[in-house]
């Protein structure tokens, strides 16, 4: 038989277990109010920004961002296409100032032709011819243009052969006539001589 000292021990021993449990209780309540306050933006302890603002804070800088982004992209397509007309532009009238200049040397040979069929003074006509020749000249070594060398050797790099003939005076692959002249333009071959080489 327990005598009474050991069931007021008893008793308070599950007192004891009681409030121990109550207390658990309390925690995991606190606990959970806590993990739904973190899951809905509305933690506002242990001295931490509140999540809601912060995302909305977050929201509107990569709004932001966003609408700078477009505004750049915007502007570089309009750039794009400002350079693009400018080129083109640049292109349908690069030709303009050397047809200019060019456009001097057609009027005097115009003059000259005129002239020389109302007076039928040949000699003055040659000698206005040679000088609209020396004219054009001027102006295509101006623009870096120089007329290819035909005498030697033949080259097919700055010679293009049309034909072939025996000659006493050349030796072989050497260049016996010049049917057209060639030209370089700053280094390039923009049209070979046309020629005749020997053959033996």
């Amino acid at each position: 038989m327990k005598d009474k000292e050991d069931i007021k021990e008893e008793v308070l021993k599950e007192e004891k277990k009681k409030e121990i449990s109550e207390e658990e209780k309390n925690e995991e309540v606190k606990e959970e109010a806590h993990e739904h306050e973190h899951k809905n933006g509305e933690h506002t302890c242990c001295g931490k920004h509140n999540h809601k603002e912060e995302l909305e804070k977050l929201k509107a800088e990569v709004e932001e961002w966003k609408n700078s982004f477009l505004r750049k992209q915007a502007e570089f397509q309009n750039f794009t296409k400002r350079k693009e007309k400018e080129v083109e532009e640049l292109k349908k009238f690069s030709s303009e100032k050397i047809i200019t200049q060019f456009l001097g040397s057609l009027d005097n040979l115009e003059r000259a032709i005129e002239s020389s069929a109302e007076s039928k003074d040949f000699d003055s006509l040659l000698k206005g011819i040679e000088m609209i020749i020396k004219s054009l000249k001027d102006i295509m070594s101006a623009e870096g243009v120089e007329e290819i060398k035909a005498e030697g050797a033949f080259d097919p790099i700055y010679h293009h052969a049309v034909g072939v003939e025996a000659s006493e005076d050349k030796k072989e692959d050497e260049i016996v006539k010049v049917l057209q002249k060639g030209y370089m333009m700053k280094g390039k071959v923009i049209r070979p001589a046309m020629v005749i080489v020997c053959k033996k």
